[in-house]
């Protein structure tokens, strides 16, 4: 990073910043660097008993956030143990810095445009092209997972390198869909149709119905602060508006090869999302 540095930059946008090793190193560059933009996650909110992303594994333990959650919500304590933690541990190190190096972190929602490499549009996009003629949702389809679109996060990244500053702020689309409707909109751009079977409550079974967006309660976030602070309007004003260019990306990346080769990280993260065995299993259990 240094040698990227060289002699000094007005503004370093840092994209794979994660834990305190990586802020204190650009914070030792702080004489070289006007200010820094970071993107953080919203996985560093806690809710008012504690419980965070990191606990909701256990039974009860899916956190519970005021709907339009602002940046004044409690954050888990930083540590080395996973993900959030780091992030965390990343945004106390760079806030405490202050004016030595001026940072911006975005705490983006579930970031979606071309060039993801674990793009969670992937889960009905591959369906489609595998010609699924019905689709499980839990939570009866009304999960919300505050999208976060490629080209809004580069418009808040330009804004903070014209303001800089040492805050923390959201970084959401203006809209937050349902899953359901992220599942029709891609059938849209698709020009195909699919039966949404809902199910009440959770996924069940691990690799049935548990799509990328799918959570018990819903997470959506507040922009008033990014507004108020840097004068932010997004440049996509829905979801939907960028989705053709997201799916002509994956469908891109799809061709001629296994989904576990052209993204990794997804298998990696999400384990196996296209058990259609498992599916058409349950499936036949309800007698759809």
């Amino acid at each position: 990073l240094a040698a990227a540095v060289g002699d000094g930059c007005e503004v370093l946008v840092d994209v794979v910043a994660y834990g305190p090793a990586h802020a204190r190193q650009l914070v030792s560059l702080a004489d070289r660097v006007g200010s820094a933009v970071v993107i953080s996650s919203v996985s560093v909110y806690e809710d008012d008993k504690g419980r965070s992303f990191d606990t909701q594994g256990e039974p009860g333990g899916f956190p519970e956030f005021p709907v339009r959650t602002t940046e004044g919500q409690r954050t888990i304590a930083p540590g080395e143990d996973s993900y959030s933690t780091r992030k965390a541990g990343l945004e106390r190190e760079l806030l405490a810095a202050g004016d030595r190096l001026p940072t911006t972190l975005l705490r983006a929602g579930a970031i979606h445009g071309p060039h993801c490499q674990t793009p969670r549009e992937l889960y009905f996009v591959k369906r489609n092209l595998d010609s699924r003629p019905r689709r499980l949702l839990p939570y009866g389809g009304m999960s919300r997972f505050h999208p976060a679109n490629v080209h809004n996060i580069a418009e808040l990244v330009r804004l903070a390198a014209a303001k800089p500053g040492s805050r923390a702020l959201n970084a959401v689309d203006p809209d937050a869909p349902t899953v359901a409707e992220i599942a029709a909109a891609i059938d849209s751009v698709m020009g195909v149709e699919t039966q949404s079977v809902l199910i009440d409550g959770p996924p069940p079974a691990p690799t049935v119905g548990d799509t990328p967006w799918s959570v018990p309660v819903p997470v959506v976030l507040d922009m008033s602060a990014a507004e108020r602070e840097l004068g932010y309007r997004p440049v996509v004003a829905r979801y939907a508006d960028r989705l053709p260019e997201t799916v002509a990306w994956i469908e891109r990346q799809l061709a001629g090869r296994d989904w576990r080769e052209a993204y990794p990280r997804m298998f990696q993260t999400y384990g196996d999302l296209f058990d259609y065995a498992a599916e058409d299993a349950y499936l036949d259990s309800l007698g759809a």
